[in-house]
């Protein structure tokens, strides 16, 4: 029972919902989800995507779909569920660029078209299904970064910008040693060539540059020609057929121009192309798999449909969308040019305004350096004010000060008089003490030389006399010895007195020698002692004298100072410190000590007393016996 009530349920929801599925389309920059009636056809659905992203040019794209190891186009006359899509859920398809315009400048109206055109080719270039030389790619690079980053801006676009974004293929990369960095370097010195162009300009840019590239646009399929099983690549492009090598996909063998076929058509595996002119052969060549076949003769019909639409006078849509194309070009070039002027106009005005803040940051710099130049002359003037009561105060101090040099002046003129004095009295001391030094040196050279020859004289008699006694001893012993023989008379007694007398004379007169000679040694001794005395008092009164010289020209110097005019002592200018001097105290001469010369002279002259003077005779006389 509760199951026939739920069967019964199930059939009312049944007929009252229609059945859908669940279809994912991916754009090259979008993915959309659709729910999609069973009854859908291929048109549908792809009518349905163009018109959510509002593309009009729809003859050159399609939805594309993996069918096992190759891809499939989903046809627009039948349900999408009749065709060998995927049982997926969502179905997934591609939104693509299914065929190709000869020239995209002529032929893509659209900004849309435009748009996906290019994201398609890049792509291509990228994973290298399409052969890009690493100039053009560097160049092709260039115009990719300024669709999508604008104008280069330095400030902004700063070294590595570029790190995260694919620009370049990787076969490119490879291809030379280079860094990251260096070909970033190079595609930013062509991004900021491209100052100035839009978005959709630099799109198109990059599409001119492409479909010059030998494999824009081209789908190739392996096949073989006859039954030799020669293995080759067919090529359909927007210009007709083309025989490729295996090995080279760039230069074909062989090509056939939509303009030169006559017909086309295929038996199973067998492919045949007739060329228009009866005298050329039928070209024959054989694919592997019927999905293949089918494959290429739709793409083979589609490129030749629109070959021979470009040869027509375009549909009044197509002139519609171009005249549209035309009046929003001409809308956007005048709204980019009120843009760049209104751009400019802001730069300038951005200029302006930081002309004006930093003006007026300058002005509020001099303001404020103004305020405190202000405040700096206020309490310049206040201390200007100080320092002209304390320049009253010193000029005052200055006066008396001055009045106390003069009374010292005065007072030094006076002492200086003095001193002048005192000096010359000095210099006539000093020049009396050495008048009296030189005569005490002439004194004690003569004292000296007559002191050698008195010691020559008194070595003479001491050798007289020696002489005298050994002639006396002679004598004496001659005379004590030849009384014997002679017998002679015996001696008196008177006899033994004058002799004993003479020997005692004898005797005196050398104790008198020794004594003169003792004193004239005592005396020199006494007189060198006291001339060196006298040498050092005159080294003493000699510098004293200089001393006294030194004093009087410091005490002239300070005179001068003292002397010059009172108006050079101003107020507020340096303060002159006052100098106490003191009057040297000059010590008097002093007084030379010693012996009177003329006794010293007396002295030097004669013998000492006690001496007599003729004993130098009496011994002169004895030698001559």
């Amino acid at each position: 029972m509760l199951g026939e009530i739920q069967s019964s349920w199930i059939s009312f929801f049944s007929k009252k919902q229609p059945k859908t599925f669940k279809v994912k389309v991916m754009t090259m920059d979008a993915e959309m989800e659709f729910s999609c009636e069973v009854k859908w056809k291929g048109k549908d659905l792809f009518d349905l995507v163009c018109r959510t992203i509002g593309l009009r040019e729809t003859w050159f794209f399609g939805l594309r779909y993996m069918v096992k190891d190759t891809y499939a186009w989903l046809k627009p006359d039948k349900r999408v569920l009749d065709q060998d899509v995927p049982k997926d859920s969502p179905i997934t398809f591609h939104f693509l660029a299914k065929f190709f315009p000869e020239k995209v400048e002529d032929e893509l109206v659209q900004e849309i078209t435009q748009h996906l055109f290019f994201l398609q080719v890049k792509k291509q270039i990228l994973d290298e299904e399409i052969f890009c030389s690493p100039e053009a790619s560097v160049l092709l690079a260039s115009y990719a970064v300024q669709a999508k980053y604008g104008d280069y801006d330095p400030n902004f676009h700063k070294p590595g910008f570029l790190a995260q974004d694919e620009l370049l293929p990787k076969r490119v990369l490879m291809q030379y040693q280079m860094t990251p960095d260096m070909w970033e370097e190079k595609i930013t010195a062509w991004y900021a060539e491209h100052r100035g162009i839009a978005r959709d300009e630099a799109e198109m840019e990059y599409l001119k540059i492409a479909q010059d590239l030998d494999m824009y646009g081209v789908s190739y399929f392996s096949i073989t020609q006859n039954k030799r099983d020669t293995e080759l690549l067919l090529g359909v492009d927007a210009q007709g057929l083309h025989i490729y090598s295996p090995n080279s996909k760039l230069n074909p063998n062989k090509s056939f121009p939509w303009s030169g076929i006559r017909n086309i058509s295929y038996s199973e595996k067998e492919f045949t192309i007739k060329p228009l002119e009866k005298k050329k052969d039928v070209f024959k060549f054989y694919s592997s798999q019927l999905r293949v076949n089918k494959l290429i003769l739709q793409l083979c019909i589609g490129n030749h449909d629109l070959f021979m639409r470009r040869r027509k006078v375009d549909s009044i849509e197509v002139q519609q969308m171009k005249a549209q194309a035309k009046e929003e070009k001409a809308r956007k070039k005048m709204e980019r040019q009120i843009l760049a002027r209104e751009k400019q106009m802001r730069e300038d005005a951005e200029r302006a305004k930081e002309e004006m803040e930093r003006r007026l940051f300058q002005l509020q710099d001099e303001a404020r350096m103004a305020n405190e130049a202000l405040l700096r002359s206020e309490e310049t003037a206040d201390l200007l004010a100080e320092k002209a009561q304390i320049a009253e105060e010193e000029a005052k101090l200055l006066a008396h000060k001055a009045a106390e040099a003069e009374q010292e002046r005065q007072r030094l003129e006076v002492a200086a008089i003095k001193t002048k004095e005192e000096k010359r009295l000095m210099e006539q001391k000093m020049r009396e003490a050495e008048q009296l030094a030189v005569k005490l040196v002439e004194q004690s050279e003569r004292r000296s030389k007559e002191a050698d020859h008195l010691k020559q004289d008194l070595n003479e008699a001491k050798d007289a006399e020696r002489r005298a006694k050994q002639k006396l001893l002679e004598i004496s012993k001659t005379t004590y010895q030849a009384a014997p023989a002679c017998a002679g008379p015996p001696v008196s007694p008177d006899s033994d007195a004058s002799a004993d007398g003479s020997f005692l004379r004898m005797d005196f007169k050398d104790s008198d020698m020794k004594r003169l000679s003792m004193e004239i040694e005592r005396e020199r001794l006494e007189y060198m002692e006291r001339s060196k005395h006298l040498q050092d008092q005159l080294k003493e009164l000699k510098s004293e004298i200089e001393s006294l010289k030194l004093e009087e020209q410091q005490q002239a110097g300070l005179y001068t100072l003292l002397t010059e005019p009172q108006r050079s002592v101003a107020p507020g200018r340096s303060r002159h410190s006052s100098r106490s001097w003191r009057q040297p105290s000059v010590d008097r001469a002093p007084v030379l000590h010693g012996c009177s010369a003329p006794a010293s002279r007396s002295r030097a002259r004669g013998l000492s007393p006690g001496v007599n003077p003729d004993g130098v005779q009496k011994v002169a006389s004895a030698e001559s016996l």
